[in-house]
């Protein structure tokens, strides 16, 4: 908590209502917040941006929902907005990957079992009565 305090002094934004022209069903603009940043480039902005968001959120949801992503090589941070706060990757890429990996290896695990017994999965299935399967 202490480097974000340090990052929101550094890059400060500032509060403001925004409507974007965008009108509900009874015709009055939608009314949302914007953080308006006044710095002199794109980066130093995108850092006070995303300094403010992330203060937003881990006073939302707390500090114990921020984790690193579990798929290796990958270490990116991730903010844990399940109900259930069973986030363990980054995106859909890394839990993806990290799913086939663990896949091919129960795989060649399986394969390696085989080939200690001289029996394939389907011929020790074979062996078995219906009952014990």
């Amino acid at each position: 908590m202490d480097l974000l305090n340090s990052l929101l002094l550094e890059f400060p934004v500032s509060p403001q209502i925004s409507g974007h022209d965008i009108l509900d069903e009874e015709g009055r603009p939608r009314w949302h917040m914007h953080l308006a940043d006044h710095s002199s480039n794109a980066t130093t902005g995108y850092a006070a941006i995303c300094a403010m968001g992330l203060a937003f959120h881990l006073t939302e949801f707390g500090a114990d929902r921020l984790g690193l992503c579990q798929a290796p090589p990958c270490r990116n941070a991730y903010l844990d907005t399940s109900t259930n706060r069973s986030r363990r990757y980054c995106s859909d890429r890394c839990a993806t990957r990290a799913n086939v990996a663990a896949y091919r290896a129960r795989k060649r695990l399986e394969a390696g079992r085989a080939d200690r017994t001289g029996l394939t999965h389907e011929t020790s299935q074979e062996s078995t009565t219906p009952a014990e399967r």
